[in-house]
């Protein structure tokens, strides 16, 4: 099966002082994450689309849902965790109690706030998934990249040519995810925030898989303002 684990568990601190978490706030009128999921219920491909988000957004979440005319029954709402990896393990866990897991489950992640992904980059995760194992969602980095270890000093300056920048979607093996997160040490869970990093540290191949320029995440004011201005273009086209 196909799953799509659409994680909206932050709280959005980064935002500044508004009165929900990010995902709900509206571009173009239109709840961020509402754009989000939209994107995935024209992809037949998914058995489930499952939300994680915090506990007390739960109603709000399923009440936004029903306004917008997306309470249909793949689409489902949960409780994320205290991080991005342990909202991730919460969708697994849903999947593998109220579904039976096999060997060849997929499960796309992606980020409530980035409403501007496509269907081409959604359809590349899950082939690529189906293959790899693993697959991170990139685009070539244009700046160059500094390094500091002390935040203090430059210790390094990568080739730019190797740098990529990290979007979402990011695309997994559901058993294979699940035991190289069980096997971490609790450090490690501190430490390894991203799920394809734990993939890497673990010797695992991490596919890559172009994504856009405009598939950005709204995590602060600047950026909200970027994307009405992305939706402003696309309407006037």
């Amino acid at each position: 099966m196909i799953y799509a684990g659409i994680l909206a568990g932050g709280k959005g601190t980064r935002m500044g002082n508004v009165p929900m978490p990010k995902q709900f706030l509206t571009l173009n009128e239109k709840p961020i994450i509402v754009h989000t999921v939209e994107k995935f219920i024209l992809n037949n491909r998914f058995e489930k689309i499952i939300i994680a988000t915090p506990k007390e957004w739960i109603n709000h979440t399923n009440d936004i849902l029903k306004k917008y005319k997306i309470d249909l029954p793949k689409v489902e709402v949960i409780p994320g965790g205290s991080d991005r990896n342990g909202t991730i393990m919460s969708v697994i866990d849903h999947i593998e109690r109220n579904y039976s897991l096999n060997d060849s489950d997929v499960l796309v992640t992606h980020d409530a706030v980035r409403p501007f992904l496509t269907h081409r980059i959604i359809q590349e995760n899950i082939d690529q998934g189906l293959v790899h194992g693993a697959v991170d969602t990139v685009i070539n980095a244009i700046d160059t990249i500094v390094e500091s270890k002390d935040n203090e000093f430059i210790s390094s300056i990568p080739r730019r040519n190797y740098m990529y920048q990290g979007q979402t979607p990011q695309t997994f093996n559901v058993q294979k995810l699940k035991r190289l997160y069980n096997e971490l040490t609790d450090e490690e869970k501190v430490i390894l925030t991203d799920a394809c990093k734990i993939f890497s540290i673990k010797g695992e191949a991490v596919k890559l898989v172009q994504g856009e320029i405009f598939n950005i995440k709204v995590t602060t004011p600047y950026d909200l303002n970027v994307a009405n201005a992305i939706i402003k273009g696309s309407l006037d086209q």
